[in-house]
Protein backbone atom coordinates (compact mmCIF):
# COMPACT_ATOMS: atom_id res chain seq x y z
CA UNK A 1 0.00 0.00 0.00
CA UNK A 2 1.20 3.50 -0.77
CA UNK A 3 0.28 7.00 -1.89
CA UNK A 4 0.16 7.92 -5.56
CA UNK A 5 1.56 11.38 -6.33
CA UNK A 6 0.61 12.95 -9.66
CA UNK A 7 2.89 15.91 -10.37
CA UNK A 8 2.75 16.10 -14.17
CA UNK A 9 0.72 19.14 -15.26
CA UNK A 10 -2.26 18.52 -17.58
CA UNK A 11 -2.28 14.80 -16.86
CA UNK A 12 -5.46 12.73 -16.93
CA UNK A 13 -6.29 10.32 -14.11
CA UNK A 14 -8.68 7.54 -15.00
CA UNK A 15 -9.81 4.07 -14.06
CA UNK A 16 -9.51 0.94 -16.15
CA UNK A 17 -11.01 -2.17 -14.60
CA UNK A 18 -9.39 -2.46 -11.17
CA UNK A 19 -6.49 -0.13 -11.95
CA UNK A 20 -5.76 3.60 -11.69
CA UNK A 21 -4.13 5.04 -14.78
CA UNK A 22 -2.41 8.37 -15.42
CA UNK A 23 -1.81 9.73 -18.93
CA UNK A 24 0.09 12.83 -20.05
CA UNK A 25 1.19 14.08 -23.45
CA UNK A 26 -0.64 11.14 -25.09
CA UNK A 27 1.43 8.62 -23.10
CA UNK A 28 0.53 6.42 -20.17
CA UNK A 29 2.83 7.34 -17.28
CA UNK A 30 1.28 5.25 -14.51
CA UNK A 31 -0.81 2.08 -14.26
CA UNK A 32 -1.24 0.74 -10.73
CA UNK A 33 -3.75 -1.67 -9.14
CA UNK A 34 -6.26 0.20 -6.96
CA UNK A 35 -5.76 -2.37 -4.21
CA UNK A 36 -2.21 -1.05 -3.76
CA UNK A 37 -3.29 2.58 -3.22
CA UNK A 38 -4.16 4.18 0.11
CA UNK A 39 -4.00 7.84 -0.94
CA UNK A 40 -3.86 10.12 -3.98
CA UNK A 41 -2.09 13.49 -4.01
CA UNK A 42 -2.46 15.72 -7.07
CA UNK A 43 0.21 18.44 -7.37
CA UNK A 44 -0.59 21.11 -9.95
CA UNK A 45 -3.09 20.81 -12.81
CA UNK A 46 -4.67 17.44 -13.52
CA UNK A 47 -8.04 16.10 -14.57
CA UNK A 48 -9.62 13.12 -12.87
CA UNK A 49 -12.50 11.15 -14.35
CA UNK A 50 -15.80 10.79 -12.46
CA UNK A 51 -15.38 7.00 -12.56
CA UNK A 52 -12.00 7.27 -10.84
CA UNK A 53 -13.39 9.66 -8.17
CA UNK A 54 -16.30 7.33 -7.39
CA UNK A 55 -14.04 4.28 -7.23
CA UNK A 56 -11.56 6.00 -4.89
CA UNK A 57 -14.33 7.22 -2.56
CA UNK A 58 -15.97 3.79 -2.46
CA UNK A 59 -12.60 2.31 -1.53
CA UNK A 60 -12.25 5.03 1.17
CA UNK A 61 -9.11 6.41 -0.45
CA UNK A 62 -8.68 10.17 0.27
CA UNK A 63 -7.55 12.64 -2.40
CA UNK A 64 -5.61 15.82 -1.67
CA UNK A 65 -5.08 18.70 -4.08
CA UNK A 66 -2.00 20.93 -3.86
CA UNK A 67 -0.32 23.53 -6.02
CA UNK A 68 2.85 22.54 -7.80
CA UNK A 69 4.83 24.12 -4.95
CA UNK A 70 3.03 22.01 -2.34
CA UNK A 71 0.55 24.57 -1.00
CA UNK A 72 -2.47 22.68 0.26
CA UNK A 73 -5.68 23.52 -1.66
CA UNK A 74 -8.27 21.01 -0.56
CA UNK A 75 -9.23 17.47 0.05
CA UNK A 76 -11.88 14.98 -1.03
CA UNK A 77 -12.64 12.55 1.76
CA UNK A 78 -14.77 9.44 1.99
CA UNK A 79 -17.66 9.71 4.44
CA UNK A 80 -16.67 10.08 8.10
CA UNK A 81 -16.67 6.83 10.01
CA UNK A 82 -19.84 6.04 11.92
CA UNK A 83 -18.00 6.00 15.26
CA UNK A 84 -19.79 8.99 16.78
CA UNK A 85 -18.41 8.07 20.21
CA UNK A 86 -14.89 9.13 19.23
CA UNK A 87 -16.11 12.51 18.04
CA UNK A 88 -18.29 13.00 21.16
CA UNK A 89 -15.27 12.30 23.38
CA UNK A 90 -13.19 14.68 21.29
CA UNK A 91 -15.74 17.50 21.73
CA UNK A 92 -16.23 16.75 25.45
CA UNK A 93 -12.50 17.37 26.00
CA UNK A 94 -12.49 20.73 24.20
CA UNK A 95 -11.44 23.86 26.07
CA UNK A 96 -9.25 24.18 29.17
CA UNK A 97 -10.10 20.68 30.42
CA UNK A 98 -7.70 18.26 32.17
CA UNK A 99 -7.73 16.03 29.10
CA UNK A 100 -6.97 18.89 26.74
CA UNK A 101 -4.09 20.02 28.97
CA UNK A 102 -2.72 16.46 29.07
CA UNK A 103 -2.86 16.12 25.28
CA UNK A 104 -1.22 19.50 24.67
CA UNK A 105 1.56 18.53 27.09
CA UNK A 106 1.99 15.27 25.15
CA UNK A 107 2.01 16.88 21.69
CA UNK A 108 4.61 19.44 22.78
CA UNK A 109 6.69 16.88 24.69
CA UNK A 110 6.75 14.56 21.66
CA UNK A 111 7.83 17.34 19.32
CA UNK A 112 10.54 18.73 21.61
CA UNK A 113 11.91 15.29 22.50
CA UNK A 114 12.23 14.41 18.83
CA UNK A 115 13.89 17.79 18.21
CA UNK A 116 16.36 17.03 20.99
CA UNK A 117 16.99 13.49 19.68
CA UNK A 118 17.70 14.87 16.21
CA UNK A 119 20.33 17.26 17.60
CA UNK A 120 21.86 14.51 19.78
CA UNK A 121 22.15 12.11 16.84
CA UNK A 122 23.89 14.76 14.82
CA UNK A 123 26.24 15.52 17.72
CA UNK A 124 27.17 11.84 18.01
CA UNK A 125 27.99 11.73 14.28
CA UNK A 126 29.84 15.07 14.31
CA UNK A 127 31.30 15.67 17.80
CA UNK A 128 33.04 18.81 16.58
CA UNK A 129 29.66 20.42 15.91
CA UNK A 130 28.84 22.05 19.25
CA UNK A 131 25.08 21.67 19.72
CA UNK A 132 25.09 21.14 23.49
CA UNK A 133 23.69 24.53 24.52
CA UNK A 134 20.60 24.02 22.34
CA UNK A 135 20.17 20.44 23.57
CA UNK A 136 20.31 21.69 27.18
CA UNK A 137 17.79 24.44 26.40
CA UNK A 138 15.38 21.90 24.89
CA UNK A 139 15.89 19.67 27.94
CA UNK A 140 14.86 22.49 30.27
CA UNK A 141 11.78 23.21 28.13
CA UNK A 142 10.78 19.53 28.22
CA UNK A 143 11.26 19.35 32.02
CA UNK A 144 9.01 22.36 32.52
CA UNK A 145 6.03 20.83 30.74
CA UNK A 146 4.79 18.63 33.58
CA UNK A 147 4.34 21.59 35.92
CA UNK A 148 2.48 23.84 33.48
CA UNK A 149 -1.29 23.47 33.54
CA UNK A 150 -2.42 26.31 31.25
CA UNK A 151 -2.68 25.66 27.52
CA UNK A 152 -1.57 29.19 26.58
CA UNK A 153 1.60 28.70 28.64
CA UNK A 154 2.22 25.29 27.03
CA UNK A 155 1.94 26.98 23.63
CA UNK A 156 4.62 29.38 24.84
CA UNK A 157 6.94 26.48 25.70
CA UNK A 158 6.29 24.96 22.27
CA UNK A 159 7.15 28.27 20.62
CA UNK A 160 10.34 28.65 22.63
CA UNK A 161 11.42 25.06 21.94
CA UNK A 162 10.81 25.46 18.22
CA UNK A 163 12.82 28.69 18.16
CA UNK A 164 15.72 26.90 19.88
CA UNK A 165 15.62 24.05 17.36
CA UNK A 166 15.56 26.34 14.33
CA UNK A 167 18.50 28.28 15.76
CA UNK A 168 20.49 25.02 15.81
CA UNK A 169 19.18 23.75 12.46
CA UNK A 170 21.77 25.53 10.26
CA UNK A 171 24.52 23.52 11.96
CA UNK A 172 22.88 20.28 10.74
CA UNK A 173 23.39 21.31 7.11
CA UNK A 174 26.74 20.06 5.86
CA UNK A 175 26.52 20.57 2.10
CA UNK A 176 27.78 23.62 0.23
CA UNK A 177 25.28 25.92 -1.42
CA UNK A 178 22.48 25.64 1.14
CA UNK A 179 21.83 28.03 4.01
CA UNK A 180 19.11 28.51 6.60
CA UNK A 181 18.56 31.52 8.84
CA UNK A 182 14.97 31.21 10.02
CA UNK A 183 11.78 29.36 9.25
CA UNK A 184 9.75 31.21 6.61
CA UNK A 185 6.68 30.20 4.60
CA UNK A 186 3.71 31.51 2.62
CA UNK A 187 5.74 31.64 0.50
CA UNK A 188 9.06 30.00 1.40
CA UNK A 189 11.87 32.19 0.13
CA UNK A 190 14.85 29.82 0.24
CA UNK A 191 15.40 26.18 -0.85
CA UNK A 192 15.50 24.69 2.65
CA UNK A 193 12.21 26.29 3.66
CA UNK A 194 10.70 25.30 0.31
CA UNK A 195 11.45 21.64 1.04
CA UNK A 196 10.22 21.88 4.65
CA UNK A 197 6.91 23.46 3.60
CA UNK A 198 6.42 20.94 0.81
CA UNK A 199 7.09 18.04 3.18
CA UNK A 200 4.73 19.37 5.86
CA UNK A 201 1.93 19.60 3.28
CA UNK A 202 2.46 15.94 2.39
CA UNK A 203 2.54 15.02 6.08
CA UNK A 204 -0.72 16.85 6.68
CA UNK A 205 -2.38 14.78 3.95
CA UNK A 206 -1.33 11.55 5.66
CA UNK A 207 -2.10 12.54 9.26
CA UNK A 208 -5.51 13.99 8.38
CA UNK A 209 -6.32 10.77 6.53
CA UNK A 210 -5.42 8.70 9.61
CA UNK A 211 -7.63 10.87 11.86
CA UNK A 212 -10.51 10.45 9.45
CA UNK A 213 -10.10 6.67 9.44
CA UNK A 214 -10.30 6.55 13.25
CA UNK A 215 -13.36 8.80 13.29
CA UNK A 216 -12.08 12.17 14.54
CA UNK A 217 -13.19 15.61 13.43
CA UNK A 218 -9.80 16.92 12.21
CA UNK A 219 -10.89 20.56 12.64
CA UNK A 220 -11.17 20.45 16.45
CA UNK A 221 -7.72 20.55 18.03
CA UNK A 222 -6.21 21.34 21.41
CA UNK A 223 -2.72 22.76 20.85
CA UNK A 224 -3.82 24.63 17.72
CA UNK A 225 -6.74 26.99 18.24
CA UNK A 226 -9.92 26.78 16.24
CA UNK A 227 -9.76 28.73 12.99
CA UNK A 228 -12.11 28.55 10.02
CA UNK A 229 -10.89 25.86 7.63
CA UNK A 230 -7.87 24.85 9.70
CA UNK A 231 -7.55 21.14 10.54
CA UNK A 232 -6.27 21.85 14.06
CA UNK A 233 -6.21 18.24 15.29
CA UNK A 234 -4.22 17.15 12.23
CA UNK A 235 -1.72 19.93 12.97
CA UNK A 236 -1.60 18.81 16.64
CA UNK A 237 -0.81 15.19 15.76
CA UNK A 238 1.69 16.26 13.10
CA UNK A 239 3.94 17.87 15.69
CA UNK A 240 5.63 14.68 16.88
CA UNK A 241 6.13 13.51 13.26
CA UNK A 242 7.67 16.71 11.81
CA UNK A 243 11.29 16.10 12.93
CA UNK A 244 11.01 12.33 12.49
CA UNK A 245 9.92 12.44 8.87
CA UNK A 246 10.07 15.77 7.06
CA UNK A 247 13.08 17.40 8.74
CA UNK A 248 15.00 14.11 8.45
CA UNK A 249 14.23 13.86 4.71
CA UNK A 250 15.25 17.47 4.05
CA UNK A 251 18.58 17.05 5.85
CA UNK A 252 19.23 13.72 4.14
CA UNK A 253 18.42 15.16 0.70
CA UNK A 254 20.81 18.06 1.28
CA UNK A 255 23.68 16.31 3.03
CA UNK A 256 23.67 13.30 0.69
CA UNK A 257 23.40 15.65 -2.30
CA UNK A 258 20.22 14.02 -3.65
CA UNK A 259 18.94 17.55 -4.24
CA UNK A 260 21.26 20.43 -5.17
CA UNK A 261 20.85 24.25 -5.07
CA UNK A 262 20.34 24.26 -8.85
CA UNK A 263 17.16 22.18 -8.40
CA UNK A 264 15.02 25.17 -7.43
CA UNK A 265 13.19 27.90 -9.29
CA UNK A 266 12.20 31.38 -8.14
CA UNK A 267 8.92 33.15 -8.84
CA UNK A 268 9.84 36.71 -10.01
CA UNK A 269 7.13 38.69 -8.19
CA UNK A 270 6.62 36.87 -4.88
CA UNK A 271 10.22 35.58 -4.67
CA UNK A 272 8.74 32.20 -3.76
CA UNK A 273 11.18 29.33 -4.13
CA UNK A 274 10.00 25.94 -5.30
CA UNK A 275 11.46 22.60 -6.33
CA UNK A 276 11.96 21.90 -10.03
CA UNK A 277 9.84 19.12 -11.51
CA UNK A 278 12.69 16.60 -11.38
CA UNK A 279 13.71 17.53 -7.82
CA UNK A 280 10.10 17.27 -6.72
CA UNK A 281 10.00 13.68 -8.00
CA UNK A 282 13.17 12.94 -6.02
CA UNK A 283 11.64 14.45 -2.87
CA UNK A 284 8.40 12.49 -3.32
CA UNK A 285 10.39 9.27 -3.67
CA UNK A 286 12.33 10.03 -0.47
CA UNK A 287 9.10 10.86 1.35
CA UNK A 288 7.43 7.62 0.29
CA UNK A 289 10.52 5.60 1.20
CA UNK A 290 10.59 7.19 4.66
CA UNK A 291 6.89 6.47 5.22
CA UNK A 292 7.39 2.82 4.33
CA UNK A 293 10.54 2.41 6.47
CA UNK A 294 10.10 0.18 9.51
CA UNK A 295 10.90 0.72 13.17
CA UNK A 296 9.90 -0.79 16.50
CA UNK A 297 6.99 1.16 17.96
CA UNK A 298 8.01 2.01 21.55
CA UNK A 299 4.48 1.56 22.94
CA UNK A 300 3.09 -1.24 20.76
CA UNK A 301 6.37 -3.17 20.94
CA UNK A 302 6.24 -4.36 17.34
CA UNK A 303 7.60 -3.42 13.95
CA UNK A 304 5.57 -0.91 11.97
CA UNK A 305 6.02 1.67 9.24
CA UNK A 306 5.58 5.41 9.73
CA UNK A 307 2.53 5.12 7.46
CA UNK A 308 1.02 2.70 9.98
CA UNK A 309 2.19 4.86 12.89
CA UNK A 310 -0.04 7.77 11.78
CA UNK A 311 -3.11 5.61 12.40
CA UNK A 312 -1.63 3.93 15.50
CA UNK A 313 -1.09 7.30 17.17
CA UNK A 314 -4.61 8.40 16.19
CA UNK A 315 -6.02 5.23 17.77
CA UNK A 316 -3.98 5.78 20.95
CA UNK A 317 -5.41 9.29 21.08
CA UNK A 318 -8.95 7.91 20.73
CA UNK A 319 -8.33 5.39 23.51
CA UNK A 320 -7.23 8.16 25.88
CA UNK A 321 -10.20 10.37 25.06
CA UNK A 322 -12.61 7.45 25.55
CA UNK A 323 -11.10 6.57 28.97
CA UNK A 324 -9.63 3.27 27.77
CA UNK A 325 -6.11 4.40 28.78
CA UNK A 326 -4.90 6.94 31.34
CA UNK A 327 -2.52 8.86 29.05
CA UNK A 328 -1.66 9.62 25.45
CA UNK A 329 1.94 8.58 24.59
CA UNK A 330 3.42 10.64 21.72
CA UNK A 331 5.72 8.80 19.33
CA UNK A 332 9.23 9.56 20.54
CA UNK A 333 12.28 8.07 18.85
CA UNK A 334 15.73 8.06 20.43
Amino acid sequence: MGTVYVSQDDSFIGKTDERLTVKAEKKQILDVPLIKIDGLVILGRATISPAAVIELLERKIPMSFMTGTGRFLGRLEPELTKNIFVRRSQWDAAGETPKAIHMVQAFVRGKLKNYRASLMRHLRDYPDNDLQKWIDDLERAIDSLATIKAIASLRGVEGHGSAVYWQAFPKLIRADGFSFTTRNRRPPIDPVNAMLSFGYSLLRHDVQGALNIVGFDPYLGYLHTERYGRPSLALDLMEEFRPLIVDAIVLSAINRKAIAPKDFTSEPLSKAISLSNEARKVFLTLYEQKKQSKFKHPVMGRQCTYQEAFELQARLLAKYLMDETDKYPPLVMK
